[in-house]
């Protein structure tokens, strides 16, 4: 390890800023939203991209180094303490509608940059401890059912009309959270069931991970209105909401407008670099442990955060990772903007390629 990768620690400042907002929710609960889609954005469009590569030396000794899982792990206590600090809050003391909100924004954001987030690099490694921290991750934001999709569903089909996490050409990110979201749960179940048929294992046992996947999901949910009272266990349920809308809004820019071609043979080829939108802001880049350089995630989906490239090859957003949500969530300026790049054989392809359903 060597000083630099101290950056990571920045990761954190989300967090921070939602517990600052918990604490004072009359200065700050709206500091998260701020700071990631305000002040990030402006740092962004100010600064270079940065395209360096570690040698190999670097990455083998990074690749082993326990400081870059830990970073990760710790991500398990700090959102539940947080999630927890805003509940007990928002129970205990009167706070105005618009101080929650400030902080169910807030929390949220946390859920997906800090929950699901880390759960998907987490996810993609084979250790149970890993696994594990991955579902309670995911379990605020009520996707549990992530890493079953999103490892056998999405790695497999990522950029053609079968991957309900590939946003088509022209389509809103609005119509793209509903269609991605509802067909990753219907998916998850599916691929479940021939997973277990593929090993010759029984749907009710351990095995089987959507159903254990489940009865966390089903517990969550009961705790919240066990221990607090019901309007305030719905505000848990809203903050896992953005969350996982979060999840859904980096989704589309991930993959928006891109396409494999198929083979005669109706398999299509070969996952490559250029089927995922790369941002390389350091910024960016740092919050999110890597994600942004999520060409070369697909390319090698075994590969952990710290370790992943640039390829100049890669499809580029014009800016970070917030600044193209925001700019999504307006789609008119998003198709301005966004569909020319989109490169040309893959607009033609688009164009010619018939929908079709999970």
């Amino acid at each position: 390890m060597q000083f630099n990768d101290l950056k990571y620690l920045t990761a954190y400042l989300i967090p921070l800023c939602a517990i600052l907002g918990i604490i004072y929710p009359k200065q700050f609960s709206y500091l998260a939203p701020i700071v990631t889609f305000g002040i990030i954005p402006l740092v962004e469009l100010f600064t270079p991209q940065y395209l360096y590569n570690l040698s190999k030396e670097d990455k083998a000794n990074k690749a082993i180094h326990p400081f870059f899982n830990w970073l990760l792990y710790l991500n398990l206590p700090l959102i539940y303490l947080i999630l927890g600090m805003a509940l007990v809050n928002i129970e205990v003391y009167s706070l105005t509608n618009i101080q929650i909100a400030g902080i169910v924004i807030s929390v949220g954001i946390v859920l997906g940059s800090n929950g699901i987030n880390v759960a998907h690099e987490l996810g993609h490694r084979e250790d149970k401890l890993s696994q594990w921290f991955a579902k309670l991750l995911l379990l605020p934001s009520h996707y549990t059912h992530f890493t079953v999709e999103h490892n056998f569903g999405h790695h497999a089909k990522v950029s053609t009309p079968e991957d309900p996490a590939t946003a088509k050409l022209n389509q809103t990110v609005f119509g793209f959270w509903m269609t991605s979201s509802t067909r990753q749960y219907v998916n998850a179940w599916r691929l479940q069931r021939q997973l277990l048929e593929s090993k010759n294992q029984k749907f009710w046992s351990l095995h089987n991970a959507m159903l254990i996947n489940s009865v966390l999901q089903i517990s969550y949910v009961i705790l919240l209105f066990i221990l607090f009272s019901t309007s305030t266990a719905f505000v848990a349920l809203s903050m896992g909401v953005i969350g996982f809308l979060l999840l859904e809004s980096i989704n589309y820019i991930e993959h928006y407008g891109l396409l494999r071609e198929q083979r005669k043979s109706g398999r299509y080829y070969p996952v490559k670099e250029i089927h995922s939108w790369n941002s390389n802001h350091l910024l960016g880049r740092i919050l999110l442990y890597e994600l942004t350089r999520h060409s070369d995630h697909h390319y090698r989906a075994s590969k952990k955060y710290q370790l992943l490239d640039y390829y100049s090859t890669s499809p580029e957003l014009p800016y970070g990772y917030p600044t193209s949500i925001l700019i999504a969530l307006i789609p008119p300026l998003w198709f301005k903007i966004m569909n020319p790049r989109v490169p040309k054989p893959m607009r033609e392809l688009a164009l010619t390629t018939p929908k079709k359903a999970a």
